[in-house]
């Protein structure tokens, strides 16, 4: 669903859609699980700068709501997240910010995002709030063994086979400089 700039001069736009799994693209490590519900309303906000200069931002504001398998970080089991929030955003045209030197930004300023083109994709906006309203590490759980680094067996169904000798040969050639009379 786009909320093009043209339409949101004419009307505000209230959505309430529903996304199936594959729908939206999040990525390899995670899948969706079951729909993406996604309610809210688009507007467009006139910002004036000066006498003749206007800026259109767009605003979101909604919420979702859905359930997204990851994987765990040390085990690579998959581990579902419900995950919901509800967001208000604002989107400026690409550009408008533009300025030649550096400058420090103020806070208000990095909640902006920016769009190109004819306006902002609904699928995007919830792809990115999606992917920020999971955690940054997942695990299956607190005491998830891993995998062996040796022969990639998951340990928390059984111990490898493999043993654990205490070193990593992949360090060998580095030791054997740190000790050369061994």
């Amino acid at each position: 669903m786009l909320f093009s700039v043209h339409e949101l001069e004419q009307r505000r736009i209230e959505f309430n859609e529903e996304f199936s799994p594959g729908d939206i693209d999040f990525g390899g490590d995670l899948r969706q699980r079951e729909l993406l519900q996604a309610s809210g309303r688009a507007e467009l906000i006139h910002e004036h700068r000066g006498h003749s200069h206007v800026v259109e931002d767009i605003r979101i504001v909604g919420r979702f709501a859905t359930s997204i398998e990851v994987l765990c970080a040390r085990c690579l089991e998959p581990v579902a997240h419900a995950v919901s929030r509800e967001f208000d955003l604002l989107y400026r045209p690409t550009g408008v910010d533009r300025r030649g030197d550096e400058v420090s930004i103020h806070q208000a300023e990095t909640e902006i995002s920016y769009y190109e083109g004819e306006g902002v994709l609904l699928e995007d906006v919830l792809r990115e709030q999606v992917l920020l309203a999971l955690p940054i590490r997942t695990v299956c759980r607190e005491d998830c063994k891993g995998l062996c680094p040796k022969c990639g067996a998951n340990r928390n169904g059984a111990e490898c086979q493999c043993g654990d000798t205490g070193e990593d040969q992949r360090w060998a050639a580095l030791k054997s400089r740190k000790n050369p009379g061994e």
